[in-house]
C-alpha cells in the first residue's frame, strides 16, 4: 500500500476497485477457504495418540486463520463494495472524500489481518516442527 499510496485519488480508487474484482476468482477462493477446511482436516487427523502434542498448534493455527476470515468478511469485503458502489472513479464528484472513507479503515483492517495470519502460518509451521519430532506428520 506504500506505493498506492502516493498515488491520486482517482487512481487510487480505480486500482483498488480492479483489484478487488480480479481476486473474486476460483483459484483465489480455493485457497481462502480451503487453507481453513485443511486446518481443521489436520486438527482431526492429530486428535489423539502420537498426534497430540501438535493438536493444540494446529488449532491455535486454524483459530487464528478464522479470524483472517471474520476481519476480511466482516470488514474488507464491505469496504471493497462500498467502495464499489462509488462508481466509475472518473464520474465520481469527490474522489478525495471517497478514498478518506476507505483508505485508512482498509489500511488497518488488512494490518490486522495479515497479522493474525501471519500467527495462524507460525502456529502451522511450529505445528510441523514438533510433529516431526514425534515421527508422525
Amino acid at each position: 500500500m506504500p506505493a498506492l499510496a502516493r498515488a491520486d485519488d482517482r487512481t487510487f480508487i480505480e486500482t483498488m476497485q480492479r483489484v478487488n474484482v480480479a481476486i473474486l476468482n476460483g483459484w483465489f477462493s480455493l485457497a481462502f477457504g480451503g487453507a481453513l477446511v485443511l486446518g481443521v482436516v489436520a486438527a482431526v487427523l492429530h486428535r489423539g495418540g502420537a498426534g497430540r502434542p501438535v493438536l493444540p498448534w494446529i488449532i491455535a493455527g486454524v483459530v487464528l486463520y478464522a479470524a483472517s476470515l471474520v476481519v476480511t468478511m466482516g470488514f474488507s469485503v464491505p469496504l471493497n463494495n462500498h467502495l464499489a458502489d462509488a462508481g466509475a472513479p472518473a464520474r465520481i464528484h469527490d474522489p478525495a472524500a471517497v478514498r478518506a472513507r476507505f483508505e485508512s479503515a482498509w489500511v488497518h483492517w488488512n494490518i490486522a489481518r495479515t497479522l493474525v495470519t501471519a500467527g495462524a502460518l507460525g502456529c502451522l509451521a511450529w505445528a510441523m516442527r514438533v510433529a516431526g519430532g514425534t515421527g508422525r506428520m
